[in-house]
This record gives structure tokens, sequence and C-alpha cells, in this order.
């Protein structure tokens, strides 16, 4: 087979598939009127892989990396509690690193927020794939509070969003229509 689900892309040369990643999120909205942001993250092999750490092999199908974080916001962005898990990963010590993730409580999701992210959890402090899963955590928490949030959405988007693709360039339409203050017009090259 190896097409995987199907998705709107040509049709592949014959392979097999090898790897399967699968990456899921969920926004909350507490009763205390903050919100949960949750991450997880399951990889697969097709196939056994040698492992002396897990029994000596991890079976075929059976999860490589099972991981996960919960991130408590307020309606700001700013993080109230951060949790971790590691219940699966190809190595004993790897869940010894879930509590460097709570170096995050106090900061704020917005502009700079990914490069603070790499300052407190970066390189041997902590985990890399757990440290990859605070990107879709951030656009799960603005898709989670947009249009929930008190505060003007958009205002909280740029805040995470703002020259990050096409829509949310500074010279785009959709700034100079809902966030005039924002927009600037596009040098010429």
């Amino acid at each position: 087979t190896g097409r995987g689900e199907l998705m709107p892309l040509s049709k592949p040369v014959r392979r097999n598939l090898a790897h399967q990643r699968k990456v899921k999120c969920f926004g909350y909205q507490r009763e205390d009127g903050l919100w949960d942001i949750e991450g997880h993250m399951i990889d697969v092999k097709t196939w056994p892989i040698d492992n002396p750490e897990r029994g000596g092999y991890i079976a075929a199908g059976e999860p490589f990396h099972d991981m996960g974080l919960r991130v408590t916001i307020d309606s700001t962005l700013k993080i109230h509690e951060v949790e971790a898990y590691i219940d699966q990963s190809p190595f004993r010590m790897c869940p010894g690193v879930v509590g460097v993730f709570k170096k995050l409580e106090g900061t704020r999701i917005g502009p700079g927020w990914q490069r603070q992210t790499k300052e407190l959890l970066g390189g041997v402090h902590g985990c890399t794939h757990l440290s990859e899963l605070l990107i879709p955590i951030a656009t799960t928490a603005v898709q989670t509070l947009w249009p929930s949030a008190k505060e003007d959405v958009m205002t909280l988007g740029a805040q995470v969003m703002l020259n990050t693709c096409r829509t949310w360039a500074q010279d785009s339409e959709v700034i100079k229509t809902y966030l005039p203050d924002l927009y600037q017009e596009a040098s010429p090259t």
C-alpha cells in the first residue's frame, strides 16, 4: 500500500510505510476560567527495532515514542502550569527530563516565545520531541481562544502569528483590514 491516509497529493512512486508520527492537540475551557492546551505525539515503526533498553526490541506497531504536554494558560496566553509526560521512549533516561518543562510557567505565548523556549529548554536541557510539540500547542492555544476570548482575538493572534505566513504578513490585506495599526506597506523591491 504505502499511501497512508489519502491526501490531496499526486500518486507517489511505489513505496512501503516505514514510520508514522501522529500529533494531536486539544484545547479545553476550564470551569475556573483558565484553558488547558494538550499535545500528544506517538511515533510508530512498521518493523521491529533492536533496543536493549526496552526488553531487546521495540515491536512493529508498538509506540517508539509516546509523550505529551498539558499547558494551562489564561486568556492573555500567559502560562500558569505545565505538565509533561513520556510514557514510551527508546531510552530509560528520557522520562527524567519532563520536569524541566515547568520552566515555561510564567512565560507568555507570543512574539519571541519560541526563542525563549529554546533558551529555557534547548540543547541538553530538554527533549527535542516535547519541544517540537510546543509549536502546535501554541497555535492550538490561539485557535482555542478564537473566538471565545474576551480580549481582541485578532490582536492575540497577531502576537503569535504576525509575519509567520502570507496572510499574517504586516503588508497583507488581512492585517490592513483587521489590524490597521500593525499594517505596514510593502517596500518596493
